[in-house]
C-alpha cells in the first residue's frame, strides 16, 4: 500500500518534520506522483523507518543510521552498537564523577558553620595550580591561554586556590601577607579528566594539614592576624609548619548587598 506523508507519519507515531529529516538522509525514499506532485510512502519504508528509530534509540548518530539502512553487515551493526556502548559508558563515568562532586561540595557547604574558626586535622590531596594573580591583581600570563581554557573546561572540578609562602607566615611581620590566587585541580581529578601537565603548572604535594574555615569581606587581603588562631593551635599541639599555606574559595554569599567569602585554609604540619 501507499501512504501520504500525513497518514504515514500518523500511523508510525512521528511528526512530519521527523519524517522529512529521515527522508533528507535517504533513509526513506517516497515515490512522487507526477499527476498531483504528492509523495507516497510504502510498507517497506515503514520497516526501514522503524528500524532506524530503533537504532536511534540506542544513541547511534543519525548519519550512521542512514549508513546502516543503506548497507549493513552483522559486523557493521555490532561495531556501531559497541561505539554507542562505549560512549554511554563514558557519559555514565562523567555523570558519576559529577554526582560524587556534588555530594562532596554539598557536604563541604553544610559543614561551613561547624568549621568556621575551628581547627581540625585534614589530609589535603596533591594539587596542580596555575598562578594567576599577585595578591588580588590578575597577572598577564601571555601564552598560557590554552592551559587556562583547559582548566576552565574542567569546571566544577577546578577551583580558585590561594597560596601563602611558609616564610611569610613564620615572619614576625603582621601586615598584609604576600599571596597569590590560581585556578587549581586535584591530582586525582587531573588524572581522571586527562589534564595535560605543563611546567607552568605548580605541583603542590599532598600533606597532613591543620584546617579551618575563615570568613573574608569582599576585597580583604590576607593578614597574619586572620590566621593567628590557627598558628596558635599549631603551637599548642606541638606541630611544626612544613610547607606553604594553601586554601580555596568555597563560596561567596551576598546578603543585602554585602559580600563575604568563606575560605578553607590548610596549614601543612609535621
Amino acid at each position: 500500500m501507499k501512504y501520504c506523508i500525513g497518514e504515514f507519519s500518523s500511523l508510525l507515531g512521528i511528526t512530519r518534520d521527523t519524517l522529512r529529516l529521515y527522508e533528507k538522509h535517504d533513509i526513506v525514499r517516497p515515490v512522487k506522483d507526477h499527476n498531483n506532485s504528492y509523495r507516497y510512502f510504502n510498507d517497506l519504508d515503514a520497516r526501514d523507518l522503524l528500524m532506524s528509530r530503533w537504532y536511534r534509540s540506542l544513541q547511534i548518530p543519525l548519519q550512521d543510521v542512514a549508513g546502516l539502512i543503506k548497507h549493513s553487515s552483522v559486523y557493521a551493526i555490532s561495531e556501531k552498537l559497541e561505539d554507542s556502548r562505549q560512549q554511554l559508558k563514558e557519559e555514565i563515568r562523567k555523570s558519576t564523577m559529577l554526582l560524587n562532586k556534588l555530594d562532596e561540595l554539598n557536604e563541604e557547604i553544610q559543614s561551613i558553620e561547624a568549621s568556621l574558626y575551628r581547627c581540625s586535622l585534614k589530609q589535603k590531596p596533591g594539587l596542580y595550580r596555575l598562578k594567576q594573580t599577585d595578591k588580588n591583581s590578575l597577572l598577564k600570563n601571555r601564552g598560557l591561554e590554552k592551559t587556562v581554557n583547559a582548566l576552565m573546561e574542567m569546571l566544577p572540578y577546578t577551583f580558585y586556590c590561594f597560596r601563602i609562602e611558609r616564610e611569610a607566615v613564620l615572619a614576625n611581620n603582621t601586615d598584609n601577607l604576600e599571596y597569590s590566587w590560581g585556578i587549581t585541580v586535584s591530582e586525582g581529578d587531573a588524572g581522571e579528566l586527562g589534564l595535560e601537565i605543563h611546567d607552568h603548572l605548580e605541583f603542590i604535594p599532598a600533606s597532613n594539614c591543620v584546617s579551618a574555615v575563615i570568613a573574608s569581606a569582599d576585597g580583604d587581603h590576607f593578614t597574619k592576624n586572620a590566621l593567628q588562631f590557627m598558628l596558635d593551635y599549631v603551637d599548642e599541639q606541638g606541630y611544626s609548619i612544613c610547607g606553604d599555606v594553601i586554601g580555596k574559595l568555597m563560596l561567596t554569599e551576598n546578603r543585602e548587598g554585602k559580600k563575604r567569602s568563606f575560605l578553607e585554609v590548610n596549614i601543612p604540619v609535621l
